[in-house]
């Protein structure tokens, strides 16, 4: 297991590539992918590096902006991005702040889905989220 890390530029091209494949692989319009955020910032670096090798899968990918961390799941919906969730919190025995937005329930391409987690951030965490 492990998660493959893009630099923070490449967040939108990236969940671009996981809206095509998720378009040309999926035709029942399903939940096909989840961005996870989390916000390890009470989490030491080196804490965090470990928790993404042991808690991803291969297929997952993962972006941070410093203390920011947005995983993108793909194939799983919004019940499977918590137990991800559940599974960072287990590796390190304290809550994190996190929010979610799946594809295609939350938006329908990048920018509706950079805007529902944008609104996620704000009600959720009280958090305003730079994605862009």
């Amino acid at each position: 297991m492990a998660g493959v890390h893009f630099s923070f530029d490449n967040f939108k091209q990236l969940v671009e590539l996981n809206i095509g494949i998720a378009d040309r692989l999926d035709e029942n319009r399903a939940e096909r992918f989840t961005i996870l955020y989390c916000d390890f910032s009470s989490i030491a670096p080196e804490v965090v590096n470990s928790s993404l090798q042991t808690v991803l899968r291969t297929s997952d990918a993962v972006v941070n902006k410093g203390n920011d961390y947005y995983c993108v799941l793909p194939y799983t919906d919004q019940y499977g991005a918590v137990s991800v969730r559940e599974i960072f919190e287990e590796f390190f025995d304290k809550s994190v702040a996190s929010t979610t937005v799946s594809y295609p329930a939350d938006g329908e391409n990048v920018k509706e889905l950079f805007e529902s987690l944008k609104e996620n951030g704000k009600t959720r965490l009280k958090k305003d989220l730079q994605l862009i």
